[in-house]
């Protein structure tokens, strides 16, 4: 018996970064610099303030046992606080907010609490795998509907639920996108709740990367529509704002019925997160926010970098209003090979490490994901190893052209 045998296992696909991932891994262990834009993984230091709150804390011994599963209550006012500033939004600490570890795990668990087995989920295609495989691991049916360049998103949720039996009875956002970068304006969540308010379906926001956008427009939260929390509930994180990614700490606000589930079930789950990170967190959402502008023009600066220079070595790609990734279009003469092969050749030729679209879902299929996470000088390398390769991109595609005649053999 292997874990195959298992049925929520059998759901899963296999991982498709872990191909990626190997090749990285054994190319440094042959000694070779590879420069990583796969994994969002923030390389900029936590704050200060945030660090040393944490130490503080640490040396208390009364902090050191058992913490709260649903979050210490000066965490859950200073996020309430944070919505109220941010947002112009009210939220109530007592019961319309949770504290998770970090929103992959408050999304996870709240799929578990809300679905039963046969339930039919909407989520975005591509999109960050747990939105789907939350979902996909607690038993739902999950629909997928495109997502990106040339598809217009509440059209697609329109023709999804007409098409859906049963109706579906959740649906996923994320915006600023992950992978895709795309952005929108709060007249399009307040078209989304509308709709979904007229077919009873909840809707989950994911707004991981709110605070990073490059232009003087700040997203929006879903909760801002008037109503909104009558049927959705939102998702953020400390990771990327705060650079506290290791930290995880993340939340849930919006929906009271929504956040009492996610909360119940991780009363069976886990004590919360340790009490100096989380209030280290109340520190970081309380003190200065200069570090959030400051995090912000960084990540700016390298998407200039990156777009700029890329385009200067023959691939044009479309720079992101926010978040901390380019989602980039494979150059027209490799497309035929798809983004897997073509992120193998990167790291073979280029020594630079991408996340291949079609990781992220069928619709990814075309598109790298290139991650902001190394400083500007490694990233201008990058462009000049890229420009190297694609300047022999005939000897690339010939060696690959026969290595698939020869699989086909």
């Amino acid at each position: 018996m292997s874990n195959e045998d298992f049925y929520r296992i059998k759901r899963l696909p296999p991982y498709l970064f872990a191909e990626i991932n190997g090749l990285k891994a054994a190319a440094r262990a042959r000694g070779e610099d590879i420069i990583d834009f796969g994994m969002g993984n923030p390389d900029l230091p936590t704050p200060q303030h945030i660090v040393d709150k944490l130490k503080e804390t640490v040396t208390d011994p009364s902090s050191h046992g058992y913490s709260v599963s649903r979050g210490i209550p000066g965490l859950r006012k200073a996020h309430a606080a944070y919505y109220k500033r941010r947002f112009g939004v009210d939220i109530d600490p007592e019961s319309e907010n949770v504290v998770t570890l970090g929103s992959k795990e408050g999304l996870a668990n709240l799929a578990s609490a809300i679905t039963t087995p046969g339930d039919v989920i909407l989520t975005p295609n591509p999109s960050f795998p747990i939105h789907p495989y939350g979902f996909m691991i607690a038993g739902a049916a999950v629909q997928h509907m495109p997502m990106g360049p040339g598809y217009d998103f509440l059209t697609e949720l329109k023709k999804a639920v007409q098409h859906s039996v049963p109706t579906p009875s959740a649906v996923v956002l994320c915006y600023p996108g992950n992978p895709t970068t795309e952005v929108v304006d709060l007249a399009f969540y307040e078209e989304i709740v509308a709709f979904c308010k007229s077919k009873g379906i909840w809707i989950l926001s994911d707004l991981a990367y709110c605070e990073i956008y490059f232009d003087d427009n700040p997203p929006p939260s879903i909760l801002q529509v008037p109503g909104a929390k009558d049927i959705a509930v939102e998702f953020t994180s400390m990771s990327k704002t705060y650079s506290m990614a290791g930290w995880r700490v993340g939340f849930g606000a919006g929906n009271k019925e929504l956040i009492s589930a996610l909360t119940r079930v991780k009363s069976y789950l886990d004590y919360g997160a340790f009490t100096p990170i989380q209030v280290a967190a109340v520190a970081a959402l309380n003190g200065p926010q200069e570090c959030i502008a400051e995090h912000r023009a960084v990540y700016k600066a390298r998407r200039d970098t990156l777009v700029s220079g890329l385009k200067a070595a023959g691939w044009d790609i479309p720079s992101p209003k926010a978040t901390m990734f380019a989602w980039a279009p494979l150059p027209e003469e490799f497309k035929e090979m798809g983004s897997m092969a073509f992120a193998k050749l990167l790291m073979e030729h280029a020594k630079v490490a991408v996340a291949p679209g079609i990781g992220f879902g069928e619709y990814g299929e075309g598109y790298v994901r290139i991650g902001l996470v190394e400083n500007e000088q490694r990233i201008r390398q990058a462009v000049r190893n890229i420009k190297r390769f694609l300047a022999d991109k005939e000897k690339h595609l010939a060696a690959w052209r026969n290595a698939s005649s020869d699989a086909a053999n």
